[in-house]
């Protein structure tokens, strides 16, 4: 799908999500054909009208001015991420040159740095689609102990933390909130078919999880953007137990290039208890590019 198909999709989804009371609109009882707002109530909270929104829902209207955006993004109640998200998908394709072929994502020297001296802390390397291009000793031992740790560095043999959270049940059992870090992964994977909309190994990963997760489908489906730069998660880990950890992604200011994710718990917790125990463990120190493994692809 191209670029403003995702935009009207994005625009019917969001509609749909608000109530007319949720934004102070008087509905006098009448019954409604369809849940959320209609799109004459849209067009009149962002102060256009309602023939020109209904072009940009339907795909036909593509200048959109950074004004109107920004207006239609308040309408929506929008987020920072999900209005930056909006105007990446509003933004004109550019015409006549075909999608580049991607390229292969590698762990680069100041990365690759950045993860050795990470290594007294949980830390793994994820490329935009969430393969795993490289994890440290105590990240492996914490995100993926049951999947081989391995070394070659090589795109088919790489595993893919999307579909380890939504395929694998070993990683499902580790969030005792499994919904939402599921719905994190899902806001990064829109975030970044926002800014890749022609990448066709996102486009395949995407069709392979609907179809093998109705979960997936539907949070999909519903185009919630969750920008997980900072959360919280209680873990169940089978080695040892139950610890709390805020994952905290470090991405570069274009996010266009690989995410360190690392793991900490605060201070003398018994939370930091357990990640101590954890990478004694695990033992072993190196950095490591993973094998092939459950919930794995290629890519």
């Amino acid at each position: 799908m191209n670029k403003h198909g995702r935009l009207a999709d994005f625009l019917q989804a969001r509609r749909g999500l608000l109530r007319p009371e949720d934004v102070g609109l008087r509905t006098y009882g009448e019954r409604r054909r369809v849940p959320g707002l209609r799109r004459e109530e849209l067009a009149m909270l962002a102060g256009i009208s309602a023939p020109y929104y209904a072009r940009l829902e339907q795909g036909t209207s593509r200048n959109a001015s950074r004004e109107v955006l920004d207006a239609i993004a308040t309408a929506l109640r929008l987020d920072e991420s999900e209005r930056v998200h909006l105007h990446e998908l509003a933004r004109t394709p550019t015409r006549g040159r075909a999608a580049p072929r991607p390229r292969p994502e590698r762990v680069t020297p100041a990365t690759g740095a950045l993860l050795a001296a990470l290594e007294g802390t949980p830390a793994v390397v994820l490329g935009r689609r969430s393969d795993v291009l490289a994890w440290n000793s105590r990240g492996h031992a914490l995100f993926a102990g049951h999947v081989e740790r391995g070394r070659p560095d090589e795109p088919g043999r790489r595993p893919n933390m999307a579909r380890q959270v939504f395929l694998d049940a070993h990683t499902r059992g580790l969030y005792a909130d499994w919904p939402a870090k599921a719905r994190a992964v899902v806001g990064n994977l829109r975030l970044t078919a926002g800014r890749f909309p022609e990448d066709p190994l996102l486009a395949g990963l995407v069709g392979e999880l609907s179809m093998r997760s109705p979960e997936f489908a539907a949070m999909w489906a519903d185009h919630r953007i969750v920008a997980c730069d900072v959360a919280d998660y209680e873990m169940h880990h089978p080695t040892v137990g139950t610890l709390t950890v805020t994952q905290q992604t470090l991405q570069s200011p274009q996010g266009t290039g690989p995410a360190v994710v690392i793991a900490t718990a605060a201070p003398g917790s018994p939370s930091a208890a357990a990640l101590s125990l954890l990478a004694q463990a695990s033992g072993g120190s190196e950095t490591v590019r993973p094998r092939r493994g459950a919930g794995s692809r290629p890519t």
